[in-house]
């Protein structure tokens, strides 16, 4: 394995002009790992994003067939990190083993996803509307539309998934897939991890023939605010928290050329629990539940943070037997200091208010999470108490009891904007709340039924996005091929000569790609 440096990526090389070292540190005992790395200056920032934007003529130009090579490449660097490596994430994050090797694959899986996007040509959107010289009143040019890279992106890595959402998860893939260089900010709790997987973009990059900032990483806090200013980034993706996404929201909007920030931020991920469920499995629900609050120590965008239910002797044995089981979890090593202490935050909060009881979980001790269950009156959510709609990122959840269907009503119209909410529900409770489809679906980006929102299949449908604060844009997703929409725009060609347009949109359609013609769908030459 190759000796972890600590060094920046600039322009396919390595950089360290810096004085401020950085550490990672063992996510279960504290202690500082034996690795070095160089907070990047401001000159090292600048560097990183011109080496992006002069990448970025070169790149964006490439055939789709080229970048989807480069991606694969990708994707094979990645399977080929073998045990040392999942060692070093295993020990900056406290995740176990076997996630980190579905995650490695998870990572890998969305880069050949998005190969196979290019090849198939359908992100070009590729648009012909043929000249029509002799239309009266006035004749109809030629037009041709199709899509192009915005231009160099930033790219911030999340704590919770040190591969799949970070220096070469699915915001760094979707942007290169697009035709966009990235700056990739690392996250600095996992900073060994992500030079390591930096080493394999570049070990690909450089097999490809690829142009040499294509790829940039950049250690270091603070210097997120000089990338997200400088004038060559063009969009941002992020995951993370509120409080950060909206910094950088601002930031981008303040810009003398404001930009697009596409983060994903906050989510409670309601669950609510119909009355037939219930009565036909109780245990089942509770115990699912359960699982899914613990699972990972609660450490997922999608941990359902809200149960809704509706008052009757059945929800009350419902609650009492998810009582007992959530008391039975075993405390659990978060993913760092800084998460575990905003965890503790969010705890206080909710034992701190007087609208909101604590029926489960031993007080926080030492460096492990406690799970934790509420209960919460149902005022708190029709009011818009902004306790309930903050997320508590770890593993507790608050149920609400609502009087009768009515009030369900009341408490969904009083949410904020969601990735996801679930319906626990039989066919008979299907037919007496069909209304609660059409009202989620206006709260949320991805409604389940009879699932557990965490864990997000990487396909072509997926939508990993919501109205805010889930996310700063709404009409994207994160996961998913839908997620290279984001960074492309349109660009309308007039009257050209077949010789000048780009190949997507020529008369004989040499990328044999479906294209809509005059209204309507054909992969024919015209």
């Amino acid at each position: 394995m190759t000796r972890i440096l600590g060094h920046n990526y600039i322009g396919g090389q390595r950089s360290a002009l810096g004085t401020v070292k950085l550490q990672s540190v063992d996510a279960e005992t504290g202690e500082a790992l034996p690795h070095d790395f160089f907070q990047a200056t401001p000159a090292e920032v600048e560097a990183a994003a011109k080496a992006a934007a002069a990448a970025y003529p070169a790149y964006r130009r490439l055939s789709a067939e080229r970048r989807a090579q480069f991606l694969e490449a990708i994707a094979d660097e990645l399977d080929a990190l073998g045990d040392e490596f999942v060692t070093v994430v295993c020990r900056e994050t406290a995740l176990p083993a076997a996630r980190i090797i579905g995650e490695r694959g998870r990572t890998s899986g969305q880069m050949r996803l998005f190969a196979k996007v290019l090849r198939r040509g359908d992100f070009y959107g590729a648009r012909i509307d043929q000249a029509l010289p002799e239309r009266q009143p006035l004749p109809r040019p030629d037009l041709r539309q199709y899509r192009i890279g915005l231009g160099p992106v930033a790219v911030f890595g999340a704590s919770n998934f040190p591969l799949a959402f970070s220096t070469a998860g699915g915001d760094t893939a979707s942007a290169l897939a697009a035709g966009c260089p990235v700056v990739f900010k690392a996250h600095s709790g996992h900073m060994a991890t992500a030079e390591q997987v930096a080493d394999a973009i570049i070990r690909a990059a450089e097999k490809t023939a690829m142009p040499a900032g294509v790829f940039n990483m950049i250690y270091g806090g603070g210097v997120g605010e000089a990338l997200v200013k400088h004038p060559a980034i063009q969009a941002v993706g992020f995951t993370g928290s509120l409080k950060g996404g909206r910094a950088l929201c601002d930031m981008a909007a303040a810009r003398p050329q404001p930009i697009p920030v596409f983060a994903e931020m906050s989510s409670i991920n309601p669950v609510i629990v119909l009355p037939q469920a219930l009565h036909v499995r109780t245990e089942a629900i509770a115990r699912g539940l359960t699982s899914s609050v613990v699972q990972g120590c609660g450490q997922f965008c999608t941990n359902p943070g809200l149960v809704i239910g509706i008052r009757s002797p059945q929800f009350t044995v419902f609650l009492q037997l998810l009582t007992d089981l959530m008391a039975d979890q075993p405390a659990q090593t978060m993913l760092n200091a800084g998460t575990l202490g905003s965890y503790g935050k969010g705890l206080q909060k909710l034992l701190g208010h007087p609208g909101i009881e604590h029926l489960a979980g031993s007080a926080q001790q030492g460096r492990q999470a406690q799970p934790q269950l509420f209960k919460a009156d149902v005022s708190l959510l029709i009011n818009g108490d902004e306790v309930l709609q903050e997320e508590v990122f770890g593993p507790t959840t608050v149920v609400v009891e609502v009087a009768d269907q009515a009030q369900l009503h009341a408490a969904l119209n009083g949410l904020h904007g969601q990735l996801t909410a679930t319906i626990m529900g039989e066919q008979a409770d299907f037919e007496q709340f069909g209304e609660l489809t059409d009202l989620l679906e206006q709260k949320v980006g991805r409604i389940l039924l009879n699932g557990y929102p965490t864990g997000v299949e990487v396909c072509e449908s997926m939508v990993h996005g919501g109205p805010y604060p889930a996310t700063s844009d709404a009409r994207g997703t994160s996961v998913g091929t839908l997620a290279i929409d984001r960074f492309l725009r349109p660009v309308c060609f007039q009257n050209y000569p077949d010789s000048l347009l780009p190949d997507a949109l020529k008369n004989a359609n040499p990328l044999g790609i479906q294209r809509l013609v005059d209204g309507k769908p054909s992969r024919d030459a015209i």
